[in-house]
């Protein structure tokens, strides 16, 4: 039967009619989707409309209009209809009511839910400015029958009014939704999602229509409608399965419905709802950032506008990183970006933001995924050091990882991606998906980063822990073979590869041996030495382990849990046990570093060398090199202060370091005795770092050179200069990073104390420690610092004036004074 047919047969018999036309229409098993809500909408409209004919006949001024989800043409199976009776005020009441009457009971005798109203314009219209609900229902208005000029009025007069009154309506709309998102939750992670009220649903996707209607910003297009028609199945497969008029999508209808779509099982069903909510969610995000970006830059005053020049001010940008800028609370690319010359620039404007705070532009991430170029393999070491320190910054990770997500960046930098993304957690104790919940357990992880010696493979491992639940099996142990896979591909040396395969092969061994077996019984703490292997990745288990617990949800962790999982590993730990090494040995000097050390002591004043680091491109050896990054040579006849006077010239050149060693080297005597030198001793200094530039080019070695003369005979202010560089910016919000913390080795080196500092990275950070060192009257008689994402992981080897280790007491109030330097 033709579409024709129904209506004909609906006109022909009235409700009956009607109700059996309706029916066989639903039953059509050929036509779903868009085409049977445009059908059913159109047969409602034929009849309502003869409804309307047979009891207005004689009346002037009345029209009959459809509002809300019928106003758009959209009517799921058990949609209720919204229904407006709208007269000019000139016709009789008791007319006007009867008319109702003659539409409304009919609606009512087919059990058909039906939201009602009759008024003027001007009620219409007042009405529409008190309740936010009805303004929105009038904006989606649709004639059905009558007066239509009156129709098109109301029309025209409601649209102007939501538009004069944007900058007022607006806000309230947002706050509508965000309180309904707190009841209702993220229909993205729900596992008995309300398809209509969670956040991400059919109302959020009205509210977008809203916004754009009110011609103060507009919602992403890509993928919006194709999402929106997406929830809009679901929901007729709902009705139909349930024959109620819900939009709750509860757990004993998922497979029945997931059948009426002709999906494989209820898990494809909700992936698929996950990903539909997720590009609504996410356009949700933009376009409120952009409304308020559009209400702040309207509330300037004119007189305002005039002192700045009489026009509209030039946006301010401030950079972030290289090819990296903040522009308008958003994070953009500078105007001299390449991200087809620069393959890691996806990863850097990520960290940059996560780093502060900031969300990163539409525009910027199009633009990163349209052009970007793929990363070689194994990545370079920046693009790995950028990954980490995104996967650091905490919880604005989570708002800049869905930003790459929604583009495709994150599939194309890591296709493994793919298997746990919107995959549902079919357990009461998982709150998130898979996806989200890796992203949750690095936002976790980043608060236990001054747990471990290396943060950058504790947060790689939370990203990776469940990358095998895509696979069938165990998936810890698919995980295993991919996390290998994944870490080799972004460039983790082979030690650290079976690291990080052994943290995703046993990231349960913990929690499930504390709590199900008998710790008293050696043969369970040998197992689990045997399993883990070393201290250190031990340590790195112990924080994964709470990590994860704590990114799955209230029930999975506990005190109880915590000191059982921390019994096993002190246990552990006993078994492990074995001296602390010795102070590192360290090679012989280069020919090169002997040279400069030598010209030091000569002339009594620092020397160095800038040299680029590069090797080829792993695919093609005989492309372009890639830069490692600049190593830094120095040499500086041993003398106070040198460890923060270089850092402090670093940090004023914006150079970043990456890793740094401080040695003192003795030159032999028969250098000494040959060499006419102002150094009244012949130990020379030797640092050795590797350095980058935060961004533009490096600065010439000269100036560096000059500076650091200055800064070691103290007619330079490095602290002066570097806070008045602090000032000239604005401040941005940043992330909470956890505290510093600082501690002395347990068994360090026989020769030295060991003070071990773990920090957030940040520029004048190792000119800080240095001051702070100096302050205390130790010597720094070695530094081995390293940078691993945004966390600086240090040990510094220090004696008293003597040259002797520090006794206990003396360290720990050494490593306190710094640790309260460093949290100021």
């Amino acid at each position: 039967m033709t579409s024709t047919d129904v209506r004909t047969e609906a006109e022909d018999s009235g409700p009956s009619g009607y109700a059996a036309a309706r029916l066989r229409l639903l039953q059509e098993g050929a036509r779903s989707g868009p085409p049977r809500r445009a059908a059913l909408a159109e047969l409602t409209d034929d009849w309502l409309t003869g409804l309307f004919d047979a009891g207005a006949e004689g009346l002037r001024g009345v029209s009959l209009i459809a509002v809300g989800g019928y106003g758009r043409g959209e009517l799921s199976p058990r949609s209720d209809l919204d229904l407006l009776l709208l007269h000019d005020g000139s016709a009789d009441p008791d007319a006007v009511a009867a008319l109702a009457d003659r539409i409304w009971y009919p609606v009512w005798d087919l059990g058909l839910a039906l939201d009602h109203s009759v008024r003027t314009p001007a009620e219409a219209r007042k009405t529409a400015g008190e309740d936010l609900k009805v303004q929105l229902g009038l904006l989606d208005a649709r004639h059905l029958a009558g007066d239509l000029g009156l129709t098109a009025g109301l029309r025209t007069a409601v649209l102007a009014d939501w538009r004069n009154q944007a900058p007022k309506r607006l806000p309230e709309l947002q706050e509508l939704c965000a309180e309904r998102a707190e009841r209702q939750g993220e229909l993205q992670y729900l596992l008995e999602p309300d398809l209509k009220e969670a956040r991400g649903g059919l109302r959020d996707a009205t509210a977008l229509r809203a916004v754009a209607a009110s011609w103060l910003a507009d919602a992403p297009r890509e993928g919006l409608a194709d999402a929106r028609k997406r929830i809009l199945d679901v929901r007729d497969a709902l009705h139909l399965a349930t024959g109620r008029a819900t939009d709750r999508l509860s757990l004993q209808e998922q497979d029945q419905v997931a059948a009426e779509l002709g999906l494989l099982d209820a898990d494809t069903l909700l992936r698929q709802v996950y990903e539909a909510a997720r590009v609504i969610s996410y356009a949700s995000d933009v376009t409120w950032r952009e409304v308020g970006r559009v209400l702040k830059s309207r509330a300037v005053r004119p007189r305002l506008r005039a002192m700045l020049g009489g026009g509209k001010p030039a946006p301010e940008r401030s950079p972030l990183a290289e090819g990296v800028v903040e522009q308008d609370g958003e994070v953009v690319l500078a105007r001299a970006a390449r991200p087809d010359r620069d393959p890691v620039l996806p990863l850097r404007a990520a960290a940059a933001a996560a780093q502060s705070g900031l969300p990163l532009s539409l525009h910027a991430v199009r633009r990163m995924a349209a052009a970007a170029r793929p990363l070689p393999t194994p990545w370079p070491a920046e693009a790995r050091e950028q990954l980490v320190t995104l996967l650091g910054s905490g919880r604005p990770t989570v708002e800049v990882w869905e930003a790459l997500e929604a583009e495709g960046l994150i599939t194309q930098l890591l296709p493994d991606w793919e298997r746990v993304r919107c995959r549902p957690q079919r357990n009461a104790v998982h709150i998130w998906t898979v996806d989200r919940h890796l992203i949750e357990t690095a936002v976790q992880a980043s608060e236990l980063t001054r747990r471990v010696g290396r943060p950058d493979l504790l947060l790689v491992s939370a990203l990776l822990h469940d990358i095998g639940k895509g696979w069938p099996g165990d998936h810890s142990v698919a995980g295993e073979i991919i996390a290998r896979d994944v870490a080799a591909r972004i460039g983790f040396d082979r030690t650290d590869v079976a690291t990080l395969a052994t943290l995703v092969r046993h990231h349960l061994t913990l929690v499930e041996t504390a709590t199900r077996r008998d710790l008293e019984d050696p043969a369970t703490v040998r197992s689990v030495a045997e399993a883990v292997g070393s201290q250190g990745t031990l340590e790195l288990l112990h924080a994964l382990t709470e990590a994860d617990a704590l990114a799955t949800g209230p029930a999975a962790w506990s005190s109880w849990r915590a000191s059982l999982v921390a019994d096993l590993v002190k246990r552990v730990s006993a078994v492990l046990a074995g001296d602390a090494p010795e102070e590192p040995e360290t090679a012989a000097p280069t020919a090169e570093q002997e040279r400069l050390a030598i010209e030091a002591f000569r002339t009594g004043s620092p020397v160095l060398s800038l040299r680029a680091q590069t090797e080829p491109p792993a695919e093609d050896p005989s492309g372009e090199p890639e830069p490692l990054g600049v190593e830094l040579l120095i040499a500086v006849p041993d003398q106070p202060g040198v460890l923060p006077a270089v850092a402090g010239v670093l940090a004023m050149h914006r150079l970043t370091v990456r890793t740094a060693e401080l040695r003192a080297l003795d030159l032999p005597d028969s250098v000494q005795e040959s060499e006419d030198s102002p150094a009244s001793e012949g130990s020379v200094l030797l640092l050795d770092w590797r350095v980058a530039a935060e961004y533009g080019s490096l600065p010439q070695a000269a100036r560096l050179r000059a500076d650091l003369v200055r800064a070691l005979d103290g007619s330079l202010d490095i602290a002066g200069r570097l806070a008045e560089r602090d000032a000239a910016y604005p401040r941005r919000r940043g992330i909470i990073a956890p505290p510093p913390r600082v501690t002395v080795a347990s068994v360090g080196s026989r020769r030295a104390t060991v003070i071990e500092v773990r920090a957030h990275d940040a520029p004048g950070l190792l000119h800080r420690i240095g001051r702070a060192l100096e302050d205390s009257d130790v010597r720094v008689r070695s530094a081995h610092v390293s940078t691993l994402g945004a966390n600086a992981v240090d040990a510094f080897y220090v004696t008293g004036p003597e040259g002797a280790p520090l006794p206990g007491e003396e360290a720990a109030s050494v490593a306190r004074a710094l640790e309260e330097t460093l949290r100021e």
